[in-house]
């Protein structure tokens, strides 16, 4: 809540105490009998409508007490009543009927004996005080208008509120069942094709061992890529099931494990080198798992796409990001550029949520070029 929102009611509330303590004060001034007495009453009793908000019961005793003054000393008309009416609005608006309902009596009582009977000996005051009576009355059913209003409009706040809280559960509820539903296909049809790929890639290790024969490098490199793929599918499934779980834990890849991917990189036939620049530091887990996941990616397609070229990793550990360069010098055309597939928006993806940039297109020297730039703060 900002400053004037604070202190727009209480200037609003200190504007009609003013209002209301020029109009009596005018009233009693020019009455005869009034004297400075009368005069300091109206004005206090006026001024306490300042507080009818806050301490509703304090603004009705100090007016009730003070009106009483005037209307017990000065036949000053309704104009007396004004602020007591104000005050029995607001006490009736804060629930405090009874205390609204004696406070009145005693004030209609007071004007009763003080303006019967009039000058004559007659009654001719009497439709006055009967008047008086039903402006307390609208002033009474007036607030309890009010405090109903308020009563519903706060219920409604609060079905409003119960109503989102509800959405929210429910929008929790029906992601948590696709998540497992997510997981259960995962581990129904990958986790089932991995496993035989390890299992098939195992055999033919092993009889190729058996029989004396060299085992081909592509053949282990399947080997230990299926055992791999196993192990972050599971870590997959296990976030997709406890999405509360520590990344960290959960997800264990990064640029620790860059050397065995660019060993099994290697293993397939792919030259691959790496240069690692600055001084090399815990990264964000977000970050290093990021650049290990571009480096994999970007090796992916070099071994896919780019024939016999050889592939360069530079990882620059700068002041305040880290830089990812995924080099080849393949037959990429940069008149030419390939259309970007699941992988190359995947790494975008990545880089965008990081608040970083990601370069991915042909040299013009020829071959093909993946930088990725991942700032290590907060990317808000």
């Amino acid at each position: 809540m900002s400053f004037m929102d604070r202190w727009r009611p209480l200037a609003q509330d200190g504007l009609l105490a003013a209002g209301m303590a020029l109009l009596v004060s005018v009233v009693v001034f020019t009455t005869p009998r009034a004297g400075a007495v009368e005069l300091v009453a109206a004005l206090a009793g006026s001024l306490a409508l300042v507080a009818w908000r806050r301490a509703p019961l304090v603004s009705l005793l100090v007016s009730t007490v003070c009106m009483i003054v005037v209307a017990g000393h000065v036949q000053s008309g309704p104009t007396a009543a004004f602020p007591m009416m104000v005050a029995v609005f607001a006490a009736i608006r804060a629930g405090r009927l009874l205390v609204a309902v004696l406070a009145s009596a005693l004030f209609l009582g007071v004007d009763l004996v003080a303006n019967l009977p009039g000058a004559d000996g007659s009654l001719q005051n009497l439709p006055s005080t009967v008047l008086l009576l039903g402006w307390f009355v609208a002033a009474g059913v007036a607030a309890t208008v009010t405090r109903h209003r308020q009563a519903y409009l706060e219920e409604a706040e609060q079905r409003a509120a119960e109503a989102e809280r509800t959405r929210e559960e429910t929008a929790r509820r029906r992601a948590g069942e696709e998540r497992l539903r997510i997981a259960r296909e995962l581990h129904d049809s990958l986790t089932h094709s991995i496993s035989v790929i390890k299992v098939q890639a195992g055999v033919a290790v092993h009889l190729a061992r058996r029989r004396g024969e060299e085992v081909p490098p592509a053949l282990l490199a399947i080997q230990e890529a299926s055992g791999d793929a196993m192990r972050e599918l599971r870590a997959t499934l296990e976030v997709l099931r406890e999405p509360d779980r520590s990344d960290g834990d959960a997800l264990p890849s990064g640029l620790d494990r860059l050397d065995g991917l660019v060993e099994r990189a290697r293993s397939t036939g792919l030259p691959a080198t790496v240069t690692i620049s600055g001084t090399r530091r815990e990264l964000p887990s977000e970050v290093d798992r990021a650049a290990y996941r571009i480096v994999q990616e970007a090796l992916t397609n070099v071994s896919r796409h780019a024939g016999e070229a050889a592939a360069a990793v530079r990882i620059d550990y700068a002041d305040e990001g880290l830089v990812v360069q995924v080099d080849d010098d393949g037959e990429a055309d940069p008149d030419a550029p390939p259309v970007p597939g699941t992988g190359l928006l995947g790494m975008r993806e990545r880089v965008a949520a990081l608040g970083g940039r990601l370069r991915a297109e042909p040299r013009p020297e020829g071959g093909f070029t993946v930088r990725a730039e991942l700032p290590l703060g907060d990317p808000s």
